[in-house]
């Protein structure tokens, strides 16, 4: 008689058992797809220009038209990174089809090195999909030391198809736009006071081929 609860209890612990790993791998789904989001999204963006998504391409543009276009440069920080963050240049006047090379300029006068990652859009968002990019520092993981400045290469050109677009055909300006987060833990919530040497660090350029 003594056997009898014991063989009962075997089945209800089998299906117990299950129960919880049944629970894991969903828990392990949902995390995954979570995470494989981000990258998809940034994918559809890039590949439709969704959101003011700029193109990535591997070549200058083979065609300018006789037809200027001005391109302004917008640049913010969040999330408390304390960095100094900008264009060099705010607006630029170009041909239609030219690969022109601008520079985003960051500092870091915070007493300790940070890191940062640069996101990025175009406005009006349509013109996302006809602004090519040949080299950017978006989606790059970036330290500075204290006081240490930092000279960021964009290379573009605005695709000619952009003429025969409807409701692109008059645009007179595009803005790209560039946002710079955190991404170490212990980014601090403010900026703060630099010291005497923090404003007179070394600058750093760099040339990179991909971002």
């Amino acid at each position: 008689m003594s056997g009898l609860p014991a063989d009962r209890s075997e089945p209800r612990d089998r299906r117990n058992l299950i129960v919880a790993l049944c629970c894991v791998a969903f828990i392990a789904g949902m995390v995954g797809m979570s995470y494989a989001a981000v990258p998809l999204y940034q994918m559809f963006c890039q590949i439709t220009g969704y959101g003011g998504t700029t193109q990535r391409v591997t070549q200058y543009s083979d065609k300018i038209l006789d037809r200027t276009i001005h391109v302004r440069f917008d640049a913010n920080v969040s999330g408390g990174l304390p960095w100094e963050f900008g264009p060099v240049e705010r607006e630029i006047e170009l041909k239609i089809g030219e690969t022109t090379q601008i520079a985003y300029r960051a500092s870091n006068p915070y007493p300790k090195p940070t890191s940062g990652r640069a996101t990025f859009n175009v406005s009006p968002s349509l013109a996302g999909a006809y602004f090519n990019k040949v080299e950017c520092f978006c989606f790059t993981d970036t330290t500075l030391k204290p006081g240490e400045k930092l000279d960021m290469p964009v290379v573009f050109y605005i695709d000619p198809e952009i003429v025969n677009v409807p409701e692109l055909a008059n645009v007179k300006t595009i803005t790209l736009s560039y946002t710079f987060f955190p991404i170490d833990a212990e980014a601090p919530l403010a900026v703060a006071p630099a010291d005497g040497n923090a404003t007179s660090g070394k600058t750093t350029q760099t040339t990179t081929n991909g971002g």
